[in-house]
């Protein structure tokens, strides 16, 4: 109807102010509700308050610190004697917290430096470059033997000597750019500063360009000295902070030669088909990380032409974007490949009404070096959570649904230890698993914030309003929206790539979230992410650890004491109306004739649908009693809605994620995208497959509106006289 001119502008008016108007509604709404536990009926939430008081005075500054200072005393890299020991503690400290404690064996095929790797100048002057820490007095970890020099798992092998070229960031958008410029990169050594994506794209591009090899460095206007004080006097980047990390960019997740398949050991009665690594197309060239102190020497002795404005780092003098024939640098990398074995340990505490409903936390336990930050402060306050909950089961409040602590393997390689264990255990966890909340780095400062799927987002923003900010006399929620002026509620992201959410959401479709109370700094995956620097700079008093195991504690009891379990399903409809609208904008820059408006309607639908579930729901939680069997039946219908998006096909640009509604984004690895069929077809600016990707959407859309329909007509059944 409103396809020419202006009605089209008309149209998509109509929809922002119905649905703003809406949301108003429904703030309003939820904001009364929040007063309340949603999901409960009214005679089990006095209990369930006397619960979550008593769970808020169980996690303490003490038990954190202790865990914390345990697990970082040795770096601790996935498949290392430390990390076995660290393995150990997890187990240990869950079973004396009287969970029943399971471990998880996998071989995966990980990569290690075979020697350091030696990056120096070698025209117009013979200059070593470090790639190690310095050692500070004041950080007695800092002069720890086990540190490793700078390095890159997954980087290809090699010894290159060749002239350089800087590429920003080393996105796509970058090596484009150079070669708009007219600039060569064949046979070249790429410079490009950490940042803007994922470290295994920078090679995956470089590589497609022709480089010789990759040096990826810390700048300082990221992190370093442009942000403020550095290390050791300040939580900033020195000259010497080397970020490691992997590279490895395949179009799956998990371990690289067992793609949809669980990694078992060798060895096992299930047969493990593994590719061949030669049919694994890992990056070939050498790659290594260095420190801005390291750079600056090559980047000062670089006479090409000035960068685009963009382009300029934080390094005192003008960047350049070839260093010229005269500038020669040398990048020796030695990596060898091979199974290793890795293992996730998994505590559980087993529900009392619905043991096969599972609130699964989890964070990985593997680092690049002693991870005080990332991961393991999220470890120790998991850890807290479970002592906590211990304490609770002692004392007679056992949860009705059964919650497990996970604590992942080598995560730092490419998100292996917990891709594997949900290939493993897909079906059941299909059916089984209510949510995921997943605490990698999750502490490090005083801000929180965090990103989760649409039906988990009022629930923690609910659990925010319980918990006081350790700094104030204020809450958690209070403290977060403060941050955010103007805004009606805090914002909370939508779930990209980067850590062990991706398996749980975007591979089988459960709600999942990532939360933390941080800051900003530029110790990360260095050396100095260790418990000195905690102590001084992330968390002094080792209070924000102790408040984070209370949002975690409060969402997994809610979820498991729930009678009915308390998704927000209106937060689909309003969500995936603006997801739309923006993607209908990337469209409209290269074909304004195409329109999403029958999607939108199918949100009009879906949006009605979702208030009506909502009356229902809150009818039948009125009522002094559920029958068992009716909310055992809605329940497992609810567990089941988020799977409308997920599609057994997958997407075009990686079967193996499978979810029509959020996805990590291909280009940068680390970025949420939304609506991701549709944007990967916007991103190559094509029309061939538009018409069929609507329908795909339409139809999950419906199919989700018939799924709440049919739970709404459920819970109608079930009021008193009906």
């Amino acid at each position: 109807m409103y396809r020419l001119g202006t009605g089209i502008r008309h149209e998509s008016s109509y929809y922002m102010i119905k649905f703003l108007l809406f949301f108003f509604l429904y703030f309003i709404f939820f904001q009364a509700e929040a007063q309340s536990i949603a999901g409960f009926l009214q005679q089990n939430r006095a209990k369930q308050k006397t619960t979550e008081e008593l769970f808020q005075t169980l996690p303490d500054g003490i038990t954190f610190k202790n865990h914390l200072q345990e697990i970082t005393k040795e770096p601790h890299v996935a498949g290392s004697a430390a990390s076995k020991k660290v393995i150990e503690y997890l187990a240990g400290a869950m079973e004396n917290a009287g969970l029943v404690v399971e471990k998880f064996d996998y071989d995966i095929y990980l990569d290690y430096p075979v020697s350091d790797a030696i990056v120096e100048i070698v025209r117009p002057i013979r200059l070593p470059l470090n790639n190690k820490e310095y050692i500070h007095e004041e950080d007695p970890f800092s002069a720890n033997e086990h540190i490793s020099v700078g390095w890159n798992a997954f980087s290809g092998s090699g010894d290159v000597t060749a002239e350089v070229v800087y590429a920003n960031f080393g996105r796509k958008e970058d090596f484009e750019k150079l070669k708009e410029m007219g600039v060569a990169v064949e046979g070249k050594i790429v410079l490009a500063r950490y940042g803007g994506n994922f470290r295994g794209y920078k090679a995956k591009y470089a590589e497609l360009a022709g480089a010789a090899g990759l040096i990826i460095f810390t700048d300082p206007k990221d992190g370093g000295y442009v942000s403020g004080l550095v290390y050791p006097e300040g939580k900033f980047a020195d000259e010497s902070t080397i970020q490691r990390g992997s590279v490895l960019a395949l179009d799956y997740t998990g371990d690289p030669l067992t793609p949809f398949e669980p990694a078992l050991p060798t060895g096992s009665k299930k047969k493990v088909k593994r590719l061949a690594p030669e049919a694994v197309p890992f990056h070939t060239i050498p790659v290594t990380p260095l420190p801005y102190g390291a750079a600056r020497e090559i980047i000062k002795r670089m006479t090409g032409q000035p960068v685009p404005s963009s382009w300029q780092g934080g390094l005192p003098f003008t960047y350049r974007i070839e260093g010229g024939t005269k500038l020669q640098v040398r990048l020796k990398v030695d990596h060898k490949k091979a199974l290793t074995r890795v293992t996730n340990v998994v505590g559980t505490i087993i529900g009392s009404d619905y043991q096969d409903e599972w609130i699964i936390l989890g964070s990985h336990h593997d680092a690049w070096e002693f991870g005080a930050v990332d991961p393991n402060g999220g470890t120790a306050m998991l850890l807290s959570v479970a002592d906590a909950l211990g304490q609770l089961v002692e004392a007679g409040y056992q949860p009705k649904r059964t919650i497990k602590i996970t604590h992942w393997d080598a995560e730092e390689f490419g998100i292996l230890g917990s891709t594997e264990w949900v290939e493993q255990f897909r079906d059941e966890l299909s059916e089984k698993a209510v949510a995921y909340l997943n605490a990698d780095a999750a502490i490090s400062g005083p801000n929180f914030g965090g990103a989760a799927s649409p039906t988990l987002k009022q629930l923690i923003i609910d659990v925010t309003h319980m918990v006081q900010h350790p700094d104030s006399g204020e809450s958690v929620y209070e403290h977060w929206i403060n941050r955010q002026p103007g805004m009606m509620e805090p914002v909370l992201g939508n779930l990209g790539g980067g850590s062990d959410h991706v398996g749980f959401y975007t591979h089988i479709g459960i709600p999942s979230a990532g939360l933390g109370i941080s800051q900003s700094s530029g110790i990360y995956h260095s050396a100095y992410d260790n418990f000195n620097w905690f102590q001084k700079f992330g968390d002094p008093d080792f209070v924000y650890g102790p408040a984070m195991a209370k949002i975690f504690g409060l969402i997994a009891l809610r979820l498991a004491n729930a009678d009915l379990i308390p998704y927000d399903v209106i937060r689909y409809a309003t969500d995936l109306m603006d997801h739309i609208n923006k993607v209908e904008k990337e469209i409209d820059q290269y074909d304004k004739a195409f329109k999403l408006d029958d999607l939108k309607s199918e949100v009009e639908k879906l949006a009605e649908a979702c208030k009506s579930f909502a009356d229902a729901r809150e009818a039948l939680l009125n009522q002094e009693q559920i029958e068992a069997s009716l909310a055992a039946d809605i329940n497992q219908r609810l567990i089941y809605l988020e799977k409308s998006f997920i599609s057994d096909k997958g997407l075009a640009f990686g079967a193996w994620y499978r979810s029509l509604y959020a996805a990590p984004d291909p280009y940068s690895g680390y970025a949420s995208w939304m609506l991701p069929g549709l944007r990967y077809e916007a991103s190559l600016h094509a029309t061939e497959h538009l018409k069929s990707l609507k329908k795909q959407y339409a139809d999950a859309i419906e199919s989700l509106t018939d799924n709440i329909e049919d739970i709404t007509r459920k819970m109608e059944s079930g009021q008193r006289g009906k």
